[in-house]
């Protein structure tokens, strides 16, 4: 086996001499074969090797004694060592998290406290071959998610430094025979042996099965593994430029906005990746009932034929097709919008409740932007309103042969239907819509000529 670790660490660059290491070690043959094999290059590489133990307390005095274990091995082999306990039971209720997940996020948290307390390069794991099929058998069987199909990274960054793990190259009777010959008597984790976690049922039931096809399944699964990985890397590169090119977020990050025919334009796998990678951006932590079949539902979202539609994703994301247009959001509540219907003094102002501004001014010209509407004070009925559209509402405009409706002109400048209801219009006291903000500006019915003027100035809201 020391061999096959060594030509596995040099493979892949493991390992560089005068670094300090953490070893995670539980006691069992794994573990214990990782910290035995990391002690006798030690000189080699001039390692400062650190054994860090964490009892979980699900086995009471057993687990304890595991602990104690580790640390009478770390004496004998003059490594240094360092041991505590989680509290696995308290954690799971907290977090509602499973006792796989709760004891991992735990072990994990104690790691990274040691990597930056001694400021160390690596901390070494005991995964090995079995463990790389099973856990690719269990993405497999969990989603469609090629990233997580793609198992075990021989090694990530974490903490101050790099997680590796040398012993994916091995297969579980290797170890077991390495322990054998190095006379470790590891101590066992009689858990392993049952079935009632899934990695258990994977390890003791499926398998074996496998290993009467290819009794070398381990080394075909972590070539297949490294070939993913490397793949997904390059892939994920590309989605992730593709992301900085078509995507816009809002200041709070909690929405965003693409142009489907520009994002359409690239490869499919792009594409899949930067779905996923939108999720990730959006989602603090993603929901366990996303599936893959939320993702057949965004890309049949993008191929519908229909101007205005929206999915529901879990935790109140939402996906909606407007026209050209794809927007993720969190939460819109139809029932929460603004109804606007207030007098405009002239002169003056009103605040909005988006936060936008309106105000007023008489005028001795007619001149006018895109965020200004000017007219004859004799051509409009005093005072002049704000609010927002009604069943029905039409307006014309010059140029225009009778009138159109505002639902009409909406649809026509591809208006997100969830905007519509809050986009704000301003009338005079008869009724008649004068400006239409930022979309139409009216024609009065009435005709004046005289140089008293009315100048109205929109200013959009932050919120």
């Amino acid at each position: 086996m020391r061999e096959a670790v060594m030509a596995f660490i040099k493979k892949h660059r493991l390992l560089e001499n005068n670094r300090t290491i953490l070893a995670g070690v539980s006691g069992g043959p794994d573990s214990m074969a990782l910290l035995h094999f990391l002690w006798s290059i030690q000189t080699d590489y001039n390692l400062r090797i650190i054994a860090v133990s964490v009892d979980h307390q699900l086995r009471g005095a057993e687990s304890e004694a595991d602990l104690t274990y580790v640390k009478e091995m770390c004496e004998k082999w003059n490594i240094e060592f360092y041991g505590t306990f989680v509290d696995v039971p308290s954690y799971k209720l907290t977090r509602k998290v499973g006792t796989e997940v709760a004891a991992r996020e735990l072990r994990y948290q104690v790691f990274s406290e040691q990597m930056k307390k001694h400021q160390a390069s690596y901390l070494a794991l005991g995964h090995h071959g079995d463990d790389q099929v099973e856990t690719m058998l269990m993405g497999l069987t969990r989603t469609a998610n090629p990233t997580a199909l793609a198992g075990i990274p021989v090694k990530r960054r974490f903490a101050t430094g790099l997680i590796v793990r040398p012993l994916l190259g091995v297969s579980k009777r290797e170890i077991e025979t390495y322990c054998e010959q190095q006379n470790i008597i590891p101590r066992r984790d009689p858990t392993n042996e049952g079935t009632e976690f899934t990695r258990n049922y994977f390890r003791n039931k499926v398998v074996p099965l496998l290993k009467i096809q290819n009794g070398n399944i381990h080394t075909t699964v972590q070539h297949l593994s490294e070939s993913l990985q490397a793949d997904e890397q390059y892939l994920h590169n590309e989605a992730s430029r593709l992301f900085d090119n078509v995507i816009t977020m809002d200041q709070m990050k909690s929405k965003a906005t693409l142009q489907i025919d520009h994002f359409q334009s690239h490869p499919l796998a792009l594409q899949r990746r930067f779905y996923h990678l939108i999720l990730n951006y959006l989602y603090d932590e993603l929901p366990k009932d996303l599936s893959y079949i939320h993702e057949e539902q965004f890309f049949a979202l993008l191929a519908s034929e229909k101007a205005n539609v929206r999915i529901d994703f879990p935790r109140e994301l939402k996906v909606e097709k407007s026209y050209q247009m794809l927007n993720f959001y969190f939460y819109f509540d139809e029932s929460q919008s603004f109804q606007v219907n207030e007098t405009l003094p002239v002169p003056g102002q009103l605040t909005l409740p988006d936060g936008s501004v309106i105000s007023t001014v008489f005028s001795n010209h007619s001149s006018e932007d895109e965020n200004t509407y000017v007219c004859c004070k004799d051509q409009i009925v005093l005072p002049l309103h704000i609010r927002t559209r009604k069943a029905g509402d039409r307006m014309c405009w010059k140029g225009l042969n009778g009138s159109k409706k505002i639902k009409d002109i909406f649809i026509d400048e591809k208006i997100p239907v969830k905007e519509r209801d809050n986009w704000p219009l301003v009338t005079d006291n008869k009724g008649e819509i004068l400006w239409l903000i930022g979309l139409r500006k009216g024609q009065p019915r009435k005709q004046a000529n005289n140089t008293s003027f009315i100048k109205i100035c929109y200013e959009k809201g932050n919120m």
